[in-house]
């Protein structure tokens, strides 16, 4: 099996996740992420799983988390983050808040970049975060989750919004 083609495992971005020093996961239902990460964090007894009716609710309870020095990941679908535009432009990005975004990529085509997609909500997720400022890491393979832990340390540090495009439905052994 080439690297391509190896699958995104849960554990590794779990793993990360905790490098970082996440205490919470906020997240709503999300088929793209559920079996191989939101089920292991569900039972982890490390993080703590808020889960939420609506996606823009995880931007007010993340702020108030970092407040507290308590370090908190969204973890969401792209359709969410698109529903949650306005709360993460104000939250976010207005307010400088270290806001952790995880996002679904749910339906994008393994080998297309998501600004190729067939899927137009995948095509104008960076775009959407280029406009926004919100810098953003491609999570694909084992090996780009050594990027997670650095940049919400980063995030934290400077308080600023980072975003983690999953591109690949993650698989828990």
């Amino acid at each position: 099996m080439n690297e391509a083609e190896a699958p995104l495992r849960g554990e590794a971005i779990i793993g990360a996740i905790k490098q970082a020093r996440v205490d919470y996961v906020l997240s709503v239902p999300d088929l793209h992420t559920s079996q191989g990460l939101l089920k292991p964090i569900a039972s982890d007894p490390d993080l703590k799983l808020i889960r939420v009716c609506k996606e823009d609710e995880t931007l007010g309870i993340s702020a108030g988390l970092s407040y507290g020095d308590k370090r908190a990941l969204i973890l969401i679908q792209y359709t969410g983050f698109l529903y949650a535009m306005n709360a993460i432009r104000a939250m976010a990005c207005q307010n400088s808040m270290p806001i952790c975004l995880m996002i679904g990529l749910l339906g994008k085509e393994p080998d297309t970049p998501s600004r190729e997609s067939g899927r137009f909500g995948v095509r104008i997720i960076e775009p959407l975060l280029d406009v926004m400022g919100i810098a953003y890491h491609r999570i694909a393979r084992d090996a780009d989750t050594d990027l997670i832990a650095p940049a919400i340390d980063e995030a934290y540090a400077i308080r600023k919004p980072i975003a983690f495009l999953i591109e690949r439905r993650p698989v828990h052994a």
